[in-house]
C-alpha cells in the first residue's frame, strides 16, 4: 500500500516500541552528503538502527568512523550483508543519502526496489516523494509496503500562514544557525537541548529538516519543502505546538542553510518564524569554500554575525565549531581565537564538555540558569 498516514513529528514511539532500520548510505557514511546517517547513527529516538550500508567502510563501526567512539552498529556491504547481520530482522529501510539536488541515482532506484520486495516499509527524506512515482507506488501495492516521504509538506488546505502567535510564547527561543549548510547545526541543537535536560532545564526541540524528524522530534516541519507564501507560518505553529502542549522553560530551533547562502532560504524563515531572543551561530574553520559552491569562499562568523543580527531582532550569544579536517589542537586554538575576536563564548558541541554549551545559554538567560538544580560541570 503506497498511501501512508501523515507523517508527523510527535508520532514517535517510545524506545520500546521502535522499529528497526537499516540504513543506506552507500559511499557517502561520514561525508556531507550523508548527513541524514550520521546523525540516526547519533541519536534516533523514533527508530532503533541496526546497520548502515555503506561498501566503501563495510566491516567498520559507524561510531568509530564518525567520531572514534564504537556504538555497535556495523557498516555493511550492501542489503544482504545487512540482513544476514539482523536479528531480529528489521522492518524499515531509511534513505541515508541527502544530496542538494534532493533525487536518487538509478543505481540506488534499485537498491530501495530490493529494499521493497524484501518486505521492507521505505522511510525517504528527499525531495522526490516516493509515492508519487508509478514504479515506486506499484511496488509498495505489490509488496504490501508503506513508503514514508518525510518532506511531503501538508495538503495546501492545511498550510498554516503567519499570524502573530508566536508572541504569545513567553519562553526563549534559542535557533541553532550556520555559516553552511551541512554544517552539524541539528548536531548541535539536539546536544544542547538534551544538555538542558539533563541539567533540569525543560527544552523541547523544533526540527526544520528532514533528519531531526526522522530521529524524532517531537515538533516541526522540513522547512525546504513547504511553499514559501506558508513557511514562516509552518514554522510559527510548531514553535506555538511546542509550547503549549509541553509547557517548556526554551525552545530550541534547529537551522537551515546559512542566511548568506546563495541557495538556502530556510534561514529567514527561522528568523522570522520563531522570533528567536538569541542565536547560537555553528561554523566549520577548515572549509574554505561554501558547501556545494567551490568557488564561494565561507562567510566569516564576524560577517554572519552581523547579517543576522541585521536581519532580525536577536543576538548572537556563542559560537559552535564543527570539527571537520581539524585536530584537536586547531579546534583548541579555534575556540580561543574566536572568543577574543568574537567576543562571545565559542565550543565544540561533540568533543568538548557541554558544560560550555550551557554557559553561553545560561550567560545570555540567568534565569534559565535558576531553574537548573543540577550544577554545570
Amino acid at each position: 500500500m503506497s498511501d501512508s498516514p501523515e507523517f508527523r513529528p510527535f508520532d514517535a514511539p517510545t524506545p520500546i516500541e521502535r522499529p528497526r532500520a537499516v540504513v543506506y548510505c552507500e559511499a557517502n557514511f561520514g561525508a556531507i552528503d550523508g548527513k541524514t546517517a550520521n546523525g540516526l547513527v547519533r541519536n534516533s529516538e523514533r527508530y532503533e538502527i541496526v546497520s548502515v550500508i555503506d561498501s566503501q567502510l563495510a566491516g567498520q563501526d559507524t561510531g568509530t568512523v564518525l567520531d572514534g567512539v564504537a556504538n555497535g552498529i556495523p557498516l555493511c556491504r550492501d542489503l544482504d550483508d545487512a540482513m544476514a547481520q539482523a536479528d531480529p530482522i528489521p522492518s524499515l529501510f531509511i534513505v541515508g543519502v541527502a544530496p542538494t539536488s534532493g533525487l536518487l541515482s538509478s543505481s540506488e532506484r534499485g537498491v530501495l526496489l530490493d529494499a521493497m520486495s524484501r518486505g521492507l516499509n521505505l522511510v525517504n527524506g528527499l525531495h522526490e516523494f516516493l509515492n508519487d512515482d508509478p514504479e515506486f507506488a506499484a511496488a509498495a501495492a505489490i509488496n504490501n509496503v508503506v513508503i514514508t516521504d518525510v518532506r511531503r509538506p501538508r495538503n495546501k488546505v492545511d498550510l498554516r500562514m503567519f499570524t502573530g502567535r508566536i508572541l504569545d510564547v513567553s519562553c526563549p527561543r534559542i535557533a541553532v544557525l550556520g555559516t553552511d549548510g551541512a554544517l552539524g547545526k541539528r548536531t548541535t541543537a539536539t546536544v544542547l537541548t538534551r544538555a538542558l535536560n539533563e541539567h533540569g532545564v525543560k527544552a523541547v526541540l523544533v526540527g526544520t529538516g528532514q533528519t531531526s524528524l526522522i530521529q524524532g522530534a517531537r515538533h516541526g516541519t522540513a522547512l525546504d519543502a513547504v511553499p514559501a507564501q506558508f513557511v514562516t507560518g509552518e514554522l510559527e505553529a510548531a514553535v506555538v505546538e511546542a509550547f503549549e502542549t509541553e509547557d517548556p522553560d526554551v525552545i530550541i530551533v534547529e537551522g537551515q542553510g546559512a542566511l548568506s547562502h546563495p541557495t538556502y532560504l530556510s534561514s529567514t524563515a527561522v528568523l522570522r518564524g520563531s522570533r528567536p531572543a538569541a542565536v547560537v551561530l555553528q561554523h566549520a574553520p577548515a572549509r574554505k569554500t561554501i558547501s556545494d559552491f567551490p568557488t564561494f569562499p565561507m562567510p566569516t562568523p564576524a560577517s554572519e554575525i552581523n547579517l543576522i543580527e541585521t536581519f532580525a531582532d536577536t543576538k548572537v550569544i556563542g559560537l559552535t565549531i564543527n570539527h571537520e579536517d581539524m585536530t584537536d589542537s586547531e579546534v583548541t586554538a579555534a575556540i580561543t581565537m574566536y572568543e577574543l575576536e568574537l567576543g562571545i563564548p565559542a565550543t565544540d558541541a561533540l568533543t568538548r564538555p557541554t558544560g560550555r554549551l550551557l554557559d553561553m545559554v545560561f550567560a545570555a538567560f540567568p534565569d534559565l540558569e535558576e531553574k537548573a538544580p543540577i550544577a554545570v560541570t
